[in-house]
């Protein structure tokens, strides 16, 4: 069985990870989007609601689901017994950044693969930071995130 993981903070999702699932689909038996939690890094939103709007997401795709974990994305994919790591380009930076991290899993699990999809072009410019900005303002973040994202004021 070919399983994926895509690792992020998803705080919060946006279309460009919605796109990055959506066209993996085909390449895997299942894919888990696994929220990362680091203790030192500070989220907007709190775990239990990024994990909703992930499942709300994708509760019409059977292949898709969503965990979270601590510690190395490594150790996760070995416990999910995931042989690739998923993950989205949207620019340069994200690839050299990226290459590095798939570098340094790769010498941890020697079995995993990582795939790389570039984000489609309409959405590379979207980013986490930048619907919490958005968010944070007071703008209209819809156009940035899937429908599930929903912000009540207050």
């Amino acid at each position: 069985m070919r399983i994926a993981v895509f690792p992020g903070s998803f705080d919060p999702i946006t279309l460009g990870h919605l796109d990055i699932a959506k066209r993996a689909l085909p390449l895997f038996d299942k894919i888990i989007i696994a929220v990362g939690e680091n203790a030192n890094k500070k989220y907007m939103f709190p775990l239990e609601q990024r994990l909703s709007w992930i499942e709300r997401t994708f509760k019409t795709h059977n292949k898709i689901t969503c965990d979270s974990y601590t510690g190395l994305t490594t150790e996760y994919c070995r416990q999910q017994n995931a042989r690739f790591i998923l993950r989205g380009l949207r620019n340069p930076a994200d690839f050299e950044f990226e290459k590095a991290v798939a570098q340094a899993n790769r010498k941890l699990y020697p079995e995993i693969e990582t795939v790389f999809l570039l984000t489609a072009s309409g959405l590379s410019f979207i980013s986490s930071s930048i619907a919490r900005d958005v968010i944070r303002h007071g703008g209209d973040y819809k156009q940035f995130v899937p429908e599930a994202v929903t912000i009540h004021p207050g």
